[in-house]
């Protein structure tokens, strides 16, 4: 026979379930509501003339005969890929010095590369334009994405990573006589591809949906990217169908949607690695 201490006992975990169910269903439901409107808008146009809702893929045509998307689009996967390859490459190099060399100045110098991450782009922006334009650089792709292969943050994930390796594995590299370059691309480099993975990822999500950089660093419209490209969706004074705006947007969505889905397993892989570490 229960007693009400017993139900009481039951009931408290019971609701504790309840209560995170609900809180999950919530976060979730501010989360999609703003991707399932964008879509649903999409697909359901308005005539500006006739004021008649339809339901169908005519805006994603509109949105291919009004900007070259494919133009947009392999401009952001040129500058996008390379700042993704470019950031894996430095942030190995430079996590690897950080963890494994010692030397005068490395705990100031990698406090000085921590502190620019509290440094807003905003601040930066109009220095780094003035030496991308000294360098001729200016209105180019390369504008975007030489700036963009330093890495602070993958800088030290990466050293975080390269710290929980064994030195054992270099000292016997060492020994059988491979010297720094080989040891750090035959035995380190191929163990760090989980975190590899983790910097490449985050690279290109971040970078494929930037606004920011290419509006102040390109003015031609044949080097703009594709979140850059949509804008002009809006039409004079933003009277542009909205429609057709929100359908570049879900265009927009689908290689970050189809990078998210094909690199989670490898983003899971690294994160619980280096947490495991």
């Amino acid at each position: 026979m229960s007693t009400p201490a017993l139900r009481s006992r039951v009931s408290i975990p019971a609701l504790g379930r309840v209560g995170t169910f609900v809180v999950l269903i919530v976060a979730a439901a501010l989360t999609l509501a703003p991707v399932v409107w964008t879509l649903i808008t999409a697909l359901t146009p308005t005539d500006a003339v006739m004021h008649t809702t339809s339901v169908g893929f005519a805006a994603f045509g509109d949105v291919f005969t009004k900007i070259p998307v494919w133009l947009y689009v392999w401009n952001s996967a040129l500058v996008t890929g390379l700042i993704a390859a470019g950031q894996m490459i430095s942030a190995a190099m430079a996590g690897y010095v950080f963890a494994r060399y010692e030397f005068r100045g490395k705990k100031v110098l990698f406090g000085m590369i921590l502190a620019t991450m509290m440094v807003p782009l905003q601040v930066i922006i109009v220095p780094v334009f003035m030496l991308v334009r000294g360098m001729g650089l200016a209105d180019t792709l390369l504008a975007l994405v030489i700036p963009a292969l330093p890495t602070a943050f993958g800088t030290f994930l990466m050293r975080q990573y390269f710290l929980g390796l064994p030195d054992e594995l270099g000292e016997a590299a060492e020994l059988d006589g491979a010297g720094p370059w080989r040891t750090f691309f035959r035995i380190y480099l191929p163990l760090s591809t989980p975190g590899l993975a983790i910097v490449g990822i985050l690279a290109f999500n971040y970078h494929w949906n930037e606004f920011f950089r290419p509006l102040i660093m390109t003015i031609s419209e044949q080097n703009f990217t594709l979140p850059l490209g949509l804008v002009t969706l809006q039409g004079n004074l933003g009277t542009g169908s909205v429609s057709t705006v929100l359908a570049g947007v879900v265009i927009s969505m689908i290689p970050a949607l189809i990078v998210f889905v094909f690199g989670q397993k490898p983003l899971r892989e690294g994160l619980t690695a280096g947490a495991g570490k």
